[in-house]
């Protein structure tokens, strides 16, 4: 294809079209350019080449015999660059109208996430968002997830991780059994709630206020901290919640923070993609805007 280097595309283009469509008017239309315009791309082409592709007369041109040959060629090859351009616009479309899959541990989905996503499409009615609600380790580069929210320390390889926010631990329950905790040394007079599958330890909280472990009642076990929230608003006892968590309860007057201090836990939630997921704009657009909801409940309503 070295040949192509000695003219330009544009000198090609109106051979092509003033041999299909017979004269330099209706060229300069299809084309978007003036008549002396292609009248001049035709000459330069032609000079370029070397040879005379079309016949001037007062009637207007005439592809010669080597331009008929030539225009053959052409008009096959700018038929493929067309169906060419059609393929990639036709994709750009569909990357466009398909939704970002966006993977997230199901507690925080159905606590946090869910409860704001209709800012996000008003805000962006163009970009349509697929929540994948998994616990499991999802690799962005793998199958059709463009997005994972993780929690943790970070540290991951092979991906892009931005931090959102830290994530803070504090005591929460309903405003009834609230009102029995005036000092932090009153959450060992109340059953405590557990969940079984979480790595938060109440030490987290317990020992910067001089408590232990040791000193707190038992209460009821749960598999799932979507249940332990529930059991908390319940009255079933004082859980361990954080902002994600425990944020739409206690905004609605569900839960109450007995107490003002919250702990850093040691991990934080992190905003997932692939090493070539920011050159997305949609998934930028996606993680400015989760970063903005996260620090919204930096300071969750006590």
């Amino acid at each position: 294809m070295k040949n192509l280097n000695r003219v330009q595309l544009t000198g090609l283009r109106a051979v092509e079209a003033v041999a299909r469509l017979g004269t330099l008017a209706t060229a300069a239309a299809e084309l978007g350019v003036t008549v002396g315009a292609v009248s001049q791309q035709l000459r330069k082409t032609e000079d370029q080449l070397g040879v005379a592709l079309f016949e001037r007369s007062g009637r207007g041109l005439r592809p010669t015999p080597c331009g008929e040959r030539v225009a053959a060629h052409l008009h096959l090859g700018m038929s493929q660059l067309s169906a060419a351009v059609d393929a990639a616009l036709d994709a750009s479309r569909e990357g466009r109208d398909r939704p970002l899959v966006v993977s997230v541990a199901p507690v925080l989905a159905a606590k946090w996430l869910v409860w704001r996503l209709a800012r996000f499409s008003e805000a962006h009615p163009e970009i349509r968002i697929r929540i994948d609600a998994t616990a499991d380790f999802v690799d962005p580069d793998a199958g059709d997830v463009d997005i994972c929210i993780r929690s943790g320390t970070g540290g991951w390889r092979d991906v892009v991780a931005h931090k959102l926010a830290d994530q803070h631990v504090f005591p929460v329950c309903c405003p009834a059994l609230a009102q029995q905790l005036q000092r932090p040394g009153d959450i060992t007079t109340v059953p405590v709630i557990r969940d079984r599958g979480s790595s938060l330890e109440w030490d987290l909280w317990l020992d910067p206020n001089g408590l232990a472990g040791a000193q707190l009642i038992e209460g009821p076990v749960y598999s799932d901290a979507s249940l332990c929230l529930d059991a908390a608003i319940a009255g079933q006892g004082v859980f361990l919640g954080w902002e994600t968590l425990a944020f739409a309860a206690i905004e609605a007057g569900q839960l109450a923070r007995p107490f003002p201090d919250r702990r850093a836990s040691g991990r934080a939630y992190w905003f997932v993609t692939s090493r070539h997921g920011l050159a997305n704009p949609r998934i930028t657009t996606f993680e400015a805007w989760l970063a903005g909801e996260f620090a919204m409940c930096a300071s969750p309503p006590g």
